[in-house]
């Protein structure tokens, strides 16, 4: 059987509020056959075991959506199984998930029984010393991202004008006379999902995912995060004619779309900048930051460009302090790791996929 093209989202950002959670999109609990959350702390091998549930499925020809994790993201935090109604989440802090109807739907997997207990006591004050310091670097991300969250709300008050509104709206509604052709039965639903984050390994947008999931691209050119309102008329017009959405907010103002993906209809509207620009060449291409005054752009540009800068140091320092926070975490894990029965956390990993293979 073909394995079909697995794709890769984020369910959490570093963003300046702290940790921003959108784990209640995970999967609908209404319809979801089997959710298992695993517990467990550091290094007990909860990232391999959701690896090796998704790699067994993908071989298996279904469709596995994975959930990076925003402090790690070669690391995981869940995996979708949609054909199977299923996941299986990491439910720890920050990204605590709780079951709605235990034992119904819901399954407990306690990894840390996998811990020896006792090769542990002979490292814990090692295992102590390690994580001082870490919140600390996350407070300072934090901070950082806070500054340049709020340098860009000041850049959209200058720019963000009743006329460009009107200019964006009338481009949406071009847009979903052209693509939204058909109207269906029942209004289309709407899931959440970061695309991308900011990440120890720097400013991340999952680009793959919407080329996994969507052919036909357009790219909205906006140096400045004003197209939210035009990303907003688009998501509504598809799911009034019947289409499903995949809304994808801005890590850094969590409150502000900045893609939007259709896949029914293979087709996505992503946000570029100058900074992250779109890596192929898109379907079309449209041109926000030109629907903006020219005459404000012009009166500003300096202050424009010195935002712009200070932006970019600040998120910079904000990834020097979360790369800071992984390497604490990193030593951490492999002082743990030893002491972890990997065997056990294998074999809890078969048994949940042979629950699941005999649903296929």
């Amino acid at each position: 059987m073909q394995a079909q093209p697995s794709v890769h989202f984020f369910l959490g950002a570093n963003s300046p509020g702290g940790f921003y959670s959108l784990y209640d999109q995970l999967i609908d609990r209404e319809q979801a056959e089997e959710l298992y959350i695993l517990k467990g702390g550091p290094g007990c091998g909860k990232s391999s075991l959701m690896r090796k549930v998704g790699s067994a499925m993908e071989e298996r020809g279904l469709a596995v959506e994975y959930i990076d994790c925003s402090g790690d993201p070669d690391s995981l935090d869940a995996v979708v199984i949609p054909a199977l109604k299923t996941a299986v989440v990491d439910g720890t802090a920050p990204h605590v998930v709780e079951p709605k109807y235990p034992g119904l739907v819901e399954s407990y997997v306690n990894l840390g029984n996998c811990y020896d207990r006792e090769g542990l006591r002979t490292v814990a004050a090692e295992l102590k010393g390690c994580m001082k310091g870490y919140k600390g670097c996350y407070q300072r991300a934090y901070r950082c991202l806070t500054g340049a969250a709020q340098l860009a709300e000041d850049d959209r008050t200058i720019l963000l004008t009743q006329e460009m509104e009107g200019r964006m709206a009338r481009r949406a509604r071009g847009i979903l006379s052209r693509e939204m052709k058909g109207v269906g039965t029942e209004e289309g639903r709407a899931t959440q999902r970061f695309l991308g984050g900011v990440t120890w390994q720097g400013v991340l947008q999952r680009t793959e995912t919407v080329m996994s999931l969507c052919e036909r691209i357009y790219e909205l050119s906006d140096s400045w995060g004003l197209a939210h309102s035009m990303l907003v008329q688009l998501s509504a017009g598809a799911m009034a004619s019947g289409r499903d959405v995949i809304l994808c907010p801005s890590p850094l103002c969590p409150d502000r779309l900045e893609h939007v993906l259709v896949p029914s209809l293979s087709l996505a509207f992503v946000s570029a900048t100058p900074a992250d620009p779109w890596p192929g060449k898109p379907y079309r291409r449209i041109r926000v930051d030109a629907m903006a005054d020219q005459e404000l752009l012009r009166r500003n540009k300096a202050r424009l460009r010195f935002s712009r800068r200070v932006q970019a140091a600040l998120t910079e320092e904000a990834v020097s302090a979360l790369a800071q926070a992984k390497g604490m975490h990193d030593r951490l894990e492999a002082v743990y790791n030893p002491h972890v029965d990997f065997e056990r956390v294998y074999q809890t990993a078969d048994g949940i996929i042979r629950r699941l293979e005999s649903r296929l």
